[in-house]
């Protein structure tokens, strides 16, 4: 499964720099708006101590993380949601994200001016969801329109979403977010046809200056600057250099268990000669759903899975010694999977 996590900001806060170092990617990060014109996408590995250690116990050829896909999407202004500056690509780039990552400003650069003329993140905060919010009124007060005709026509599932409109047109109007307002997955799923943007999962990152890194604050704290020179780096001067500056971890790792945790995904692993690979699903999925990742056969003709636990299967040395202990056990249609679970699915034909 690809899961993509769209990076907003208003121009100049910094989010194409660090665009650039989460992925490694060049983009044009020049100081004057609109310069990021098409999103630009990176797909990056997430980092997982387990594979290594289950790589060695199992003897695998080579290894493979799972993934996830980062989009820098195009500087949002005031009045985008009305297609001003590039409004509508802007919101038709990031209908298509599965979260939201909106980078705010702190840091202090005179070179690099703000758009709104001062430095700001609680202003810079509002006016994106505020150009979200009426971005998601309008197609909110669409679909009451052509739903009101489907009611008067005796529709039935008009009916049933009539008063989820109205609760979401108030709740945006009062400014709030889509996903503060409904909760329901029913409803959730009733409403999935009008793409909202902020029923979307929101993560929110502060990217300030290198000294301020450790501030406490309700957001994710970044700096670009240090991202981008940590991206230059060899791994291994890398982990130095995050060591020198008391971090437990890069930007990069913290921000992607943030998506992980604001999408509900969990990691399972598959291990073996060939290779040990992480594969990523929903919280709550089951064995049938996880094996059809890998192939859709594998969810049809599923018969069972056998399950270890990845740090047994580590301490007992091997799936031979794992299962002379008796820790894999056998897994039907409704064993819901954990994360660190390392499965071996077995199907029919």
């Amino acid at each position: 499964m690809s899961f993509s996590i769209g990076i907003v900001g208003l121009p100049n806060v910094g989010k194409s720099t660090l665009f650039k170092a989460l992925t490694r990617k060049q983009v044009d990060a020049s100081n004057y708006p609109f310069c990021t014109i098409d999103p630009n996408v990176g797909v990056v590995p997430v980092p997982d101590e387990r594979l290594e250690q289950l790589g060695k116990v199992s003897n695998s050829a080579k290894i493979v993380p799972t993934t996830i896909e980062f989009v820098d999407i195009a500087g949002l202004v005031k009045g985008a949601s009305k297609g001003e500056g590039l409004g509508n690509k802007f919101l038709a780039n990031i209908r298509e994200t599965d979260a939201i990552v909106q980078v705010v400003r702190q840091f202090s650069d005179a070179n690099v001016i703000h758009v709104e003329g001062k430095v700001n993140p609680e202003s810079d905060r509002e006016t994106i969801n505020m150009e979200l919010i009426l971005a998601d009124l309008q197609s909110v007060d669409k679909r009451i329109d052509t739903n009101a005709k489907e009611v008067r026509a005796g529709k039935k599932e008009a009916k049933e979403l009539e008063p989820i409109l109205i609760k979401l047109k108030t709740g945006l109007d009062a400014g709030k977010l889509a996903n503060e307002i409904i909760s329901d997955p029913e409803e959730i799923e009733l409403v999935k046809e009008l793409h909202l943007l902020t029923i979307k999962p929101m993560i929110y990152v502060l990217n300030v200056d290198e000294d301020k890194i450790f501030q406490d604050t309700d957001y994710l704290t970044v700096s670009a600057k240090i991202e981008a020179e940590l991206s230059e780096l060899p791994e291994a001067e890398a982990k130095e250099y995050l060591k020198d500056l008391s971090l437990d971890a890069s930007g990069l790792d913290r921000l992607i268990v943030k998506a992980f945790e604001a999408l509900n995904l969990i990691t399972y692993i598959t291990s073996g000669e060939m290779e040990t690979k992480a594969w990523t699903i929903k919280r709550g999925w089951k064995a049938p759903q996880a094996a059809g990742v890998i192939h859709t056969d594998f969810e049809k003709g599923f018969i069972r899975a056998e399950i270890i636990n990845w740090k047994d299967l580590v301490d007992a040395g091997g799936e031979t010694k794992a299962k002379e202990k008796g820790l894999i056990r056998l897994e039907g249609k409704d064993y819901v999977m954990q994360d660190g679970d390392v499965a071996h699915f077995r199907f029919a034909n």
